[in-house]
């Protein structure tokens, strides 16, 4: 099981990034709900949108309510984190997680994505 995160990079504040999430063996793909997670060196990792298997329901952490937006395309075993009028606070590395069917945390990472949003 591999998922491949990437579209992070240095970005002014106000800017835009689009994160991508790849993901490669996973059986049936479409029945994994995923998220995004970001992490700060000394700080703990926090969760920062989730989407349903389906991609019918999303949920975001109130610091990035308004300005991410989470979706997924399941034909192309994607997920994505669209992230506009980025902060200074919005850096981290940013990496994609999903869970299996049942579960009640996420088993499954992928590797970070760095975001630097300058001031």
């Amino acid at each position: 099981v591999q998922l491949q995160a990437s579209g992070g990079g240095l970005v002014q504040a106000g800017g835009s990034l689009r994160l991508s999430c790849a993901a490669s063996g996973l059986t049936s793909f479409s029945t994994f709900p995923m998220a995004w997670f970001r992490q700060v060196p000394g700080k703990q990792r926090e969760v920062v949108a989730t989407i349903s298997s389906g991609g019918s329901r999303t949920s975001y952490a109130d610091p990035v309510k308004g300005r991410f937006t989470i979706s997924r395309s399941n034909p192309r075993r994607l997920v994505y984190l669209q992230m506009n009028s980025l902060e200074p606070e919005d850096t981290a590395s940013y990496y994609c997680a999903a869970k299996s069917h049942g579960r009640d945390s996420y088993d499954y990472w992928g590797q970070g994505t760095l975001v630097t949003v300058s001031s």
